[in-house]
């Protein structure tokens, strides 16, 4: 009863003018943000953070202004993912695998209708989780330590095979190269420079939104240039706007399992909503069997990430509300802002500042709600972007990709990088190789390195601590199970029609 009350209380916060004003604005902006290649909602909150304490909102005010644009933000990417095959940012890779091909088929607004559901399913969900289940939830999330996170990216990573199951050496292979260029960079331990070539300006790595922004934005306006001709546009036809009944029955099951799924990889400090979207897709691939066409328009291959990434975004408040420790980049730069009102995230936030924590959870329902209402009412302006001629369109991606990139630390190397990436993306894309798996191992690279590095700390380098729980070891078992069944499979279903045909062959004539 003390729940339910407390979110009462919530609600009254929220439903105040002023509040459901900023939500709106942060849903707004958010959309737009998370619509505009590389930026995604950790540049969206950081840009916004300054300009919310500058106006001296209250507390409970800036943090529904930030968790909007956060979840905002989720929502947005998926369009250029969609539309243009940019993802917005990391989450939304997965869903431009299926989703760009539905917009090819005429089948563009199908595919944006049931990626807002889906949105929509995953954060209520999530949200639902976080009112009932908080604080055990937290406490279950504390038993995953560095060597826990290892074991987990290892999972993750040998997870990246079976994405495409035509060619999985290409995939294993996109994954280490995007591994490779995770290492490049000032060794944060022991400040030895890696593969820099004595070029300060790799001294910091190579930036996420130059890898995803080359190798998706650059190689993409190539293939483009490489198709047109004259006014050629990038789809002819659009197709219905909204998906049929038939269409949202057959994803109900995806959409439940990968919000499910969403919302406790969420849970995990750290984690973040790629490693949700790339699991779940994975997972509904698999379950879908030769009968899915996955890879290839498949509506469940749309439906699975978008439920997965923003149920995991939602998912990532518990750590911070209840434990104090961010479950995303985004919670990280939200949690910057609450210690700007002195206040410190913990267990003694939900009764110290109710108003604060259940404010935050009745503006999260809330800025879905008005998320879904005003996403599927713009299907149809978002896929007019899919009739501008490509002599138009190219030019356009172009300056906006330009701009992403260089804004982020102004330099002109960065974008030399960026065109470097994108002439070798094309040319992996030339060869049939995924560049999915390269950018989620370039994303999961860093992660890895660090746990590694933690656990072995801990350890004084004894290597057994990395699979010395229940946990890192079912996770490591899972991995092994992921890289060698799938050939064991597919070399038994080889001879068992020749050892049948060979049955056959023994058998006397009748």
């Amino acid at each position: 009863m003390d729940t339910w009350m407390y979110l009462a209380q919530g609600f009254a916060v929220a439903l105040t003018p002023e509040n459901l004003l900023i939500a709106l604005i942060g849903c707004f902006v958010g959309t737009v943000v998370g619509l505009l290649p590389g930026l995604g909602p950790i540049n969206g909150v950081a840009i916004l953070l300054p300009l919310a304490f500058a106006l001296k909102l209250p507390p409970e005010s800036a943090l529904i202004l930030l968790a909007t644009v956060y979840i905002g933000c989720e929502y947005g990417g998926r369009i250029s993912s969609i539309l243009l095959n940019v993802p917005g940012d990391a989450a939304a890779i997965m869903t431009a695998l299926d989703g760009y091909p539905m917009a090819k088929q005429g089948r563009a607004g199908v595919a944006l209708s049931i990626s807002a559901v889906s949105s929509f399913v995953g954060s209520l969900l999530a949200i639902g989780g976080i009112i009932l289940f908080a604080p055990a939830l937290a406490r279950w999330s504390l038993a995953f330590g560095p060597a826990e996170y290892f074991a987990l990216m290892v999972f993750a990573i040998a997870c990246l095979g079976s994405m495409m199951s035509q060619n999985p050496l290409k995939s294993f292979l996109a994954a280490l190269i995007g591994l490779g260029l995770a290492t490049v960079g000032v060794d944060a331990n022991t400040g030895v420079y890696r593969f820099t070539f004595d070029s300060v300006h790799l001294s910091d790595g190579i930036q996420f939104i130059v890898v995803v922004i080359g190798l998706f934005s650059v190689s993409e306006i190539l293939l483009m240039l490489e198709h047109t001709k004259g006014g050629q546009q990038l789809v002819r036809q659009t197709g219905r706007l909204l998906f049929s009944f038939r269409e949202l029955t057959r994803c109900t099951g995806t959409m439940l399992r990968s919000a499910t799924a969403g919302f406790f990889v969420g849970i995990l400090p750290g984690a973040g909503a790629t490693i949700a979207s790339a699991l779940t897709y994975m997972t509904e691939k698999r379950l879908a069997g030769p009968q899915g066409t996955f890879g290839q328009g498949d509506i469940r291959g749309v439906a699975a990430p978008e439920a997965a990434n923003n149920a995991s975004a939602c998912g990532s408040f518990i750590p911070m509300l209840t434990l104090g420790v961010p479950g995303s980049g985004t919670t990280a730069v939200m949690m910057g802002a609450l210690t700007l009102y002195n206040i410190t995230p913990g267990p003694t936030l939900f009764t110290e500042q109710p108003d604060i924590v259940w404010g935050l959870i009745a503006a999260l329902l809330l800025a879905n709600i008005m998320l879904l209402i005003m996403n599927i009412p713009l299907i149809g302006l978002f896929t007019r972007m899919l009739s501008i001629p490509l002599w138009f369109l190219a030019p356009a991606i172009a300056t906006v990709s330009v701009v992403g990139v260089y804004a982020v630390h102004s330099t002109t190397f960065d974008l030399l990088l960026m065109a470097g990436l994108g002439v070798f993306g094309y040319v992996l894309r030339k060869l049939n190789f995924p560049l999915s798996p390269l950018i989620l191992g370039f994303v999961l690279g860093e992660m890895l390195e660090q746990n590694l590095r933690r656990a072995l700390s801990i350890s004084n380098g004894e290597l057994g601590i990395l699979w010395g729980s229940t946990i890192s070891q079912s996770l490591l078992v899972l991995a092994v199970l992921v890289i060698v069944l799938p050939p064991l499979v597919r070399l038994l279903r080889r001879r068992l029609p020749l050892s049948r045909e060979s049955f056959g062959q023994t058998l006397p004539p009748p």
